[in-house]
Parts: C-alpha cells; sequence; structure tokens
C-alpha cells in the first residue's frame, strides 16, 4: 500500500495538519497511487479523528506523538514535514522523498533557510501551506538526490553554514 507520512515533531501546526488532509490535497495523492496517509499531529488543536474526506479513498491515520518515528518513516513512500532539522535530517537519512513545509507564521524563520539549502542541493521539495497540493501535483520525486548516509557532523557543519555560526 502506497503510503505518505506528515510529521509536525513536537510543534503545533494546524495549517500543515489541515492542509495535508484537505480534500485537494488527498484527491492529488489519491491521483498519485497514494491509498493512505498517516499525519503525527504533535499539539495541533485540530480532532485527528475527524480528519480526512469521505469523498476521497485515502484512508487517513493520525496520532499526537510516538516515541519513535521510525517505523513511520521506513513505511512511508513520501514524507511531508515541517522545517524542524531534526525531522529532515531523520527523513533524509532514511533514504525517504521529502517535502519540507515552511510555517510561515513563525518569527525568525531559519527554517525557511534550511530548507532553500536542503532543495538547493538537491535533497527536497519545499513549499508552504497555500502551495503544498501544487508542490504535491508538479512533484518528480525521482530527481531527488540521496542524502549521504551516516554522517551527523557534515549536517551540524552545514547547519552552521546555513545560520552563519564560525
Amino acid at each position: 500500500m502506497k503510503s505518505v507520512f506528515v510529521t509536525v515533531g513536537t510543534t503545533s501546526f494546524d495549517d500543515l495538519i489541515a492542509t495535508a488532509c484537505s480534500p485537494a490535497a488527498l484527491q492529488v495523492l489519491q491521483s498519485l497511487g497514494y491509498e493512505k496517509l498517516v499525519m503525527q499531529v504533535g499539539r495541533c488543536a485540530l480532532d485527528p479523528a475527524l480528519l480526512g474526506s469521505p469523498d476521497v479513498a485515502v484512508e487517513v491515520e493520525a496520532f499526537r506523538y510516538k516515541e519513535s518515528l521510525a517505523e513511520d518513516l521506513r513505511r512511508a513512500d513520501l514524507v511531508i514535514s515541517h522545517a524542524g532539522a531534526g525531522s529532515c535530517l531523520e527523513t533524509l537519512e532514511k533514504g525517504k522523498p521529502l517535502i519540507v513545509v515552511i510555517n510561515e507564521k513563525l518569527m525568525n524563520n531559519h527554517q525557511l533557510e534550511l530548507a532553500k539549502q536542503l532543495h538547493k542541493d538537491g535533497h527536497v521539495l519545499y513549499c508552504n501551506c497555500s502551495t503544498l497540493v501544487d508542490t504535491l501535483q508538479s512533484m518528480e520525486l525521482p530527481t531527488l538526490k540521496p542524502f549521504p548516509p551516516g554522517q551527523p557532523e557534515k549536517f551540524a557543519l552545514f547547519l552552521d553554514q546555513v545560520f552563519g555560526i564560525e
């Protein structure tokens, strides 16, 4: 069963959750052959039990937190994530295609810098909530480059460069 995993980490990113399970997004996912959408919703104010659309044949499953997301990431054919460094690194290390969604409501948005750099290097696609459905429609996942595995020090150096730390 082809599936998508959405994660917001420990944050609250209601706009991402609402957009990812909107009828428009679910219809695009269905048209691309996805049958399941699993969402880690964190502190989302939306009721996970009410997410999804009866008009679309994509099964929606949601949970707030788990000790580890490793199994959800392993099962996913596509990951949609907030731009937290930990979530991005964990997904990229698992070799999964990743769409990073920027939370434009955050002040001093370092997440945008991280997403732009990972995109520039060819590892991710990135968008905001208002362009997520368009990004899903136009994505060409085979063009994404694998992230070099098992080198957390390189990722730390990469983060230092993104944030201008010497």
